[in-house]
């Protein structure tokens, strides 16, 4: 006799069993995506803290071989720039090199620095010296800048010359409302600032450690950041997509003012007009890290700036001799 063995049918998943399980999956992955972003964040922040401090080592390691600060602009031709008054910080029809572009040999880059013949081929001399106009680096890039147009031709007074942008510019100071050199004339900014030495013109004489067509002032040693080198801020970053006054190679590309609040055209609205091309209320500096931005201090330490750092208290740290008492907290 045969006896005749009976299967019991498989069973799968119910509707409503599938749909609660895609469900836990949904809350498991809402709940490990803030932390993956926050990693991510942390991550980019820690490498970013790492091209602000090789720059300011790079500016130490400067100051150590030629006993000043590098400089901006050219010391042979100062007032053969914006017109008869002058400033000899702009354009690329003579050899107005910025900071960074004088620090390249002491951050790896000493062969860009010999092709375009640093600080002495004009910024338009020839093939090379345009190539390294236009070479992006990694040093002075964020890896949380948010620009993916790293070259660019809209680059305020280069004449469409293909240059590269920087994350990173040197600190003018505190004072801004003035411009040209040695008469000089007010701009409209609800920014304006007398600075630390008496001057709003942050642009021909700054009271901070750069500015463009600094070298007029002759050399500047560490020594003379009367207010001290751990409350002074050397290096401060940017975000090139915000504002046309960007490009490393050149002075006006590579300077901001702490007149201005930080995180300005991000997270703070600007006062006035403060689109791309409005340099009175953007010449400053920014970051897309969140609630603030990163400033290199004169010593050569990071220190991470929150956005809703006091102004009175921010500009008084962009200065080398304001003689204020200074306290973050």
């Amino acid at each position: 006799m045969v006896r005749s063995l009976s299967r019991s049918p498989r069973r799968g998943f119910t509707l409503i069993e599938l749909l609660v399980v895609i469900a836990i999956i949904a809350v498991l992955i809402g709940l490990l995506l803030p932390a993956v972003q926050k990693v991510r964040e942390a991550a980019a922040r820690m490498k970013c803290s790492n091209n602000l401090k090789q720059l300011a080592l790079a500016c130490h390691n400067y100051h150590d071989t030629h006993g000043t600060l590098p400089r901006n602009g050219n010391a042979l031709g100062l007032t053969n720039s914006h017109g008869a008054n002058g400033t000899g910080c702009c354009g690329v029809a003579a050899p107005r090199w910025s900071w960074l572009a004088r620090v390249l040999p002491y951050v790896e880059q000493d062969n860009l620095a010999r092709k375009a013949n640093v600080p002495v081929n004009r910024l338009n001399q020839d093939a090379a010296t345009r190539e390294v106009l236009a070479t992006v680096l990694n040093v002075l890039t964020c890896p949380s800048d948010t620009t993916t147009q790293r070259q660019r031709t809209n680059s305020a007074d280069l004449g469409g010359v293909l240059v590269a942008v920087t994350s990173y510019k040197g600190v003018s100071g505190s004072n801004w409302g003035t411009d040209f050199f040695p008469t000089e004339s007010s701009f409209s900014t609800p920014y304006r600032n007398r600075g630390a030495n008496g001057s709003f013109n942050g642009l021909e004489n700054g009271d901070g450690i750069f500015w463009r067509a600094d070298v007029r002032k002759g050399n500047l040693t560490l020594l003379s950041i009367l207010d001290g080198t751990s409350n002074t801020y050397m290096i401060g970053e940017d975000v090139p997509e915000l504002i046309a006054w960007n490009a490393w190679a050149y002075p006006n590309g590579a300077i901001g003012t702490v007149a201005i609040p930080p995180n300005t055209g991000i997270t703070i609205p600007p006062l006035g007009t403060g689109g791309f091309g409005q340099w009175p209320t953007r010449y400053s500096f920014r970051s897309r890290h969140t609630g603030g931005l990163q400033f290199a201090m004169a010593d050569g330490s990071v220190r991470f700036v929150r956005e809703s750092i006091p102004l009175n208290l921010y500009r008084a740290f962009g200065t080398i001799a304001g003689g204020e008492v200074l306290n973050e907290n």
